[in-house]
């Protein structure tokens, strides 16, 4: 939850005054112009960045380790091991007993629909597969809450298919999904809360039935109909 609040860079103000609350439930997508502030936003809310002002809380307190989250960032690194060493060392991280570690790798392969690559090596693996493996990663944290920053972006049909189904799975299992997206498309097929950011600040707020049939601002109405926000 952001109460007030905002980040500043170099003196520059990259959100403004944003407050948001993030519930249990359906996923949160963030969407936006290019620059609007979607990823600053969620590293905000994963940690990795301070707030100038206005405060940050999660269930109700202010300093909260981030040990029930979890993001996974648009470029993600693979580590030179096969996919499965990927996904071990990042339970090892997570600090997970190393004999729970074989079935919980395959557990997190499978289900991310690559039950049948642990061998490979993860660079060698499509664009993709390295997006899939590196979910895996993330879910080995077992996150209440995973960030997803543009997770599809750059990604073919059949990929982002893909990844979209793994958050519609583990949606249903619990772990509440906030994600930023430029693509409205898929905004709408994910559903949920949408919220529109624009130079910092919270536009708009709705569920995405109601957000994209009738936008209440102009920048909302605007941006659905594709035109560009200055």
């Amino acid at each position: 939850m952001f109460a007030d609040a905002g980040i500043l860079a170099g003196g520059v103000t990259i959100l403004d005054n944003i407050s948001l609350l993030i519930g249990p439930g359906t996923p949160t997508v963030l969407i936006g112009p290019n620059g609007s502030g979607k990823t600053t936003l969620l590293r905000a809310a994963m940690g990795m960045i301070p707030v100038a002002r206005g405060r940050v809380t999660w269930g109700g307190r202010e300093v909260s380790p981030p040990t029930r989250r979890a993001i996974l960032l648009q470029r993600p690194v693979m580590l030179r091991r096969r996919a499965a060493g990927n996904v071990r060392y990042a339970l090892g991280a997570a600090g997970v007993p190393r004999a729970e570690h074989e079935q919980r790798t395959a557990d997190l392969l499978a289900l991310v629909g690559l039950e049948g690559l642990q061998r490979w090596p993860a660079r060698r693996l499509s664009g993709g597969e390295q997006q899939r493996l590196a979910l895996a990663r993330a879910l080995a944290r077992d996150p209440a809450v995973l960030f997803l920053d543009e997770p599809t972006a750059s990604l073919d049909p059949y990929a982002t298919k893909a990844i979209e189904d793994v958050v519609r799975v583990i949606t249903a299992r619990g772990v509440k999904v906030v994600m930023s997206t430029h693509d409205l498309g898929q905004a709408k097929r994910i559903g949920g809360e949408t919220v529109l950011l624009h130079r910092g600040r919270l536009v708009e707020t709705g569920h995405a039935t109601e957000f994209f049939a009738n936008p209440r601002t102009q920048e909302a109405k605007k941006f659905i109909a594709g035109e560009l926000l200055v």
